[in-house]
């Protein structure tokens, strides 16, 4: 669901949240988001959803060959690692003691 004023997504993963994948060939397994891209709906996942890209000698690369990278990952294909209780967890939001928006596990109702 879009919001109303805006036209990006919010989303309910972060960089640095650790994610688990749901489907997929790499179903499953679990990585720490690197980027998130909320235009395409997409993160970058390490060690997740990995390609391989050949690239010439250079002189940046001087070896050149193969180099294999992180591929963007949609996000309804990941869930959120509650940090705390090490089990996958739906992420909901609520106002803290501060009146901020904050994100919390649905499981362990604790504040991620």
């Amino acid at each position: 669901m879009r919001r109303s004023n805006n036209t990006i997504p919010k989303l309910h993963i972060k960089k640095n949240d650790t994610v688990k994948v749901l489907s997929g060939d790499d179903k499953g397994k679990t990585g720490r988001v690197i980027e998130v891209i909320p235009q395409e709906r997409k993160a970058l996942v390490e060690g997740i959803n990995m390609i391989t890209r050949h690239s010439k000698v250079t002189a940046q690369n001087p070896e050149g060959g193969r180099i294999r990278k992180p591929a963007p990952i949609f996000v309804s294909k990941l869930i959120v690692v509650d940090p705390k209780k090490n089990v996958p967890t739906r992420v909901g939001r609520k106002m803290n003691e501060q009146n901020k928006l904050v994100r919390y596990s649905k499981k362990s109702q604790e504040e991620i």
